[in-house]
């Protein structure tokens, strides 16, 4: 069996949410290594994608672009201290929201099996 890693480069918000669970049930579908590969990348996409959406619905106009700028510049620090100025509760906003998101990936997986 392949080591299985994050599809993509670590994340600012790696740490609170873990992929693992839903690349090893992706590794236990029946479809080739690429396909593998490129639903964990999906995978990860998605998540990524949902995360930023829910934490710029959380912003107003100014703080969104603020927020968009540090995230370019990729230093997790300066975007956790953005954040945690800026919204109430964010790291549970986010885990809330991936949490979600990988229950309805998990069904679908499951689903895709049968």
């Amino acid at each position: 069996m392949k080591p299985i890693r994050q599809a993509q480069g670590k994340h600012f918000y790696s740490h609170i949410i873990e992929l693992e669970s839903l690349f090893v049930h992706i590794e236990d579908l029946e479809i080739s290594d690429g396909e593998k590969n490129h639903l964990r990348l999906l995978a990860d996409s998605t998540i990524h994608h949902t995360i930023i959406d829910a934490i710029l619905s959380e912003l107003n106009t100014e703080d969104k672009k603020n927020f968009l700028h540090i995230l370019s510049c990729e230093d997790h620090n300066d975007i956790w201290r953005f954040l945690n100025t800026k919204v109430d509760s964010i790291e549970e906003k986010i885990k809330k929201v991936a949490q979600d998101l990988k229950k309805e990936l998990h069904e679908d997986i499951k689903t895709a099996k049968k």
